[in-house]
């Protein structure tokens, strides 16, 4: 009776560290994402409390957006005064001479009055002959009465670029243009232009299979009461999303990493290592969360984690200082003192997590032997200094689908889902390349997508 009710006491015991352990992860000690932690102000951890001794609000030297004068204004008025402004004077100044002239602008938005072009095609009759010619139709004059490309481009952009519903963008368009556009418009023609983004599509996923270092990562959207994933693959100028299960079926559908020879930085998802053509590496930003998720459970009993995370960190910043001094790589006596410390921390961390007498590792030993077993992909940033410490580029690029989420909620069709991402595909790249967003939704209805004809970002 005394041994089940010990045993009954430790199995209860272990339930309330577990349970207790999951109430305190957030997005800084875990791999939730930061809209899970809802409105509670973020604790400050050990090293962050200090203040960092910058003002708040713009940092000196960081870019601005002042207004400034333009040398050719749309209208221009003339104040001038009609009689002296002395009192003993009052003389009229009709023929007085300039003293001095200030300029000042005043930025308005255009009245609300769409522009109408008519096109009239005339017919005519050869006196000769009598035949009659008519003109050929304008390219993209198809109907009796239709929108422009910039109205097309407009729609889209609220659509998928400011994540509009489609009723609230057909709203802005009318309230804000003054184009009254139904939301079926809306819907025919963000279709439309996820349709016309087929060679856009072929062509960056050959872009991205040629890359040396790509990012990928993935993210859940809500479509019709269930989930779907969208996938990323990227680099800091080019981004290519598609939509899928989250099996590697789904992860090589996107048509770029099957066969892909580069260095493939993502994180700890096992889906990926089917990927073997490809060297690996282990996001740090993951793994720095992770270590602190188990530091924060046990700070005396897991002193080895933060010993860990300080050996990364101490590799970050010596591959950043070689790469702004214009190095290519670290010196083997660098590398050899990240190794040493990085065996030290995996030493503590299994004398610190021994098995039970069943031989199973707790939580923390589990992660402990991840680090022991992948420390090569771990440890990949500092042998090739081309790749990035953390797959934050990744995950940048995933973050309007969260924000669409947000502001529009879920999706209601697969193909909705896969036009968005497709059209997110086109305007993060043409962002990556200074690109106007209107400028590149309007060449897509006119002479066809913009195509990068370079990896390189502007």
């Amino acid at each position: 009776m005394l041994v089940e009710l010990r045993e009954r006491v430790d199995r209860l015991e272990a339930e309330n560290v577990e349970l207790r352990r999951r109430l305190g992860l957030n997005s800084s000690n875990s791999s939730k994402p930061p809209s899970s932690d809802g409105l509670a102000r973020p604790r400050a951890q050990p090293g962050e409390s200090k203040s960092s001794g910058r003002r708040r609000g713009k940092q000196p030297g960081a870019p601005g957006s002042t207004l400034e004068l333009v040398a050719d204004p749309d209208q221009v008025v003339e104040h001038r005064p009609q009689r002296c402004v002395n009192p003993a004077c009052g003389a009229g100044l009709a023929d007085g001479r300039e003293y001095g002239r200030q300029r000042r602008q005043v930025v308005e938005l255009p009245e609300r009055r769409p522009q109408v072009t008519e096109h009239r095609l005339v017919a005519v009759q050869c006196a000769g002959c009598g035949q009659v010619s008519e003109p050929a139709v304008p390219h993209g004059v198809s109907g009796r009465v239709q929108y422009g490309t910039g109205v097309k481009a407009a729609a889209v952009y609220a659509r998928a670029a400011q994540f509009l519903p489609y009723g609230r963008a057909a709203a802005l368009m009318g309230d804000l243009l003054g184009v009254r556009v139904s939301v079926g418009f809306v819907h025919q023609v963000v279709a439309e232009a996820a349709r016309r983004l087929g060679p856009f599509v072929s062509h960056l996923a050959v872009l991205l299979h040629t890359e040396q270092v790509l990012h990928a990562d993935e993210t859940p959207a809500r479509l019709g009461g269930g989930f779907k994933y969208v996938h990323v693959a990227c680099t800091p100028a080019l981004t290519l999303f598609h939509v899928g299960g989250r099996a590697k079926a789904d992860i090589d559908a996107g048509g770029v990493l099957p066969g892909f020879t580069g260095t493939l930085v993502r994180d700890g998802y096992a889906a990926y290592q089917h990927l073997t053509e490809a060297e690996h590496a282990w996001c740090g930003a993951h793994l720095i969360r992770d270590l602190r998720g188990v530091h924060e459970q046990d700070p005396a009993g897991q002193e080895w984690a933060e010993v860990m995370a300080g050996t990364l960190l101490m590799a970050k910043q010596l591959t950043e200082q070689a790469v702004a001094a214009g190095r290519t790589a670290l010196t083997a006596d660098e590398v050899s003192h990240i190794r040493a410390c990085y065996a030290g921390a995996v030493a503590y961390g299994r004398e610190q997590n021994p098995p039970d007498r069943e031989g199973k590792l707790p939580r923390a030993g589990t992660l402990v032997e991840r680090f022991a077993t992948h420390r090569d992909m771990i440890l990949r940033f500092t042998v090739d200094l081309t790749v990035p410490f953390t797959n934050n580029q990744a995950e940048r690029d995933l973050r309007p689908v969260k924000l669409q989420q947000k502001i529009s909620a879920t999706w209601r069709t697969l193909q909705g889902l896969t036009d968005f991402a497709t059209l997110r595909s086109y305007l993060s790249t043409a962002a990556k390349h200074g690109m106007d967003a209107l400028d590149v939704l309007k060449q897509l209805f006119t002479t066809g997508p913009w195509l990068p004809q370079t990896a390189t970002p502007s």
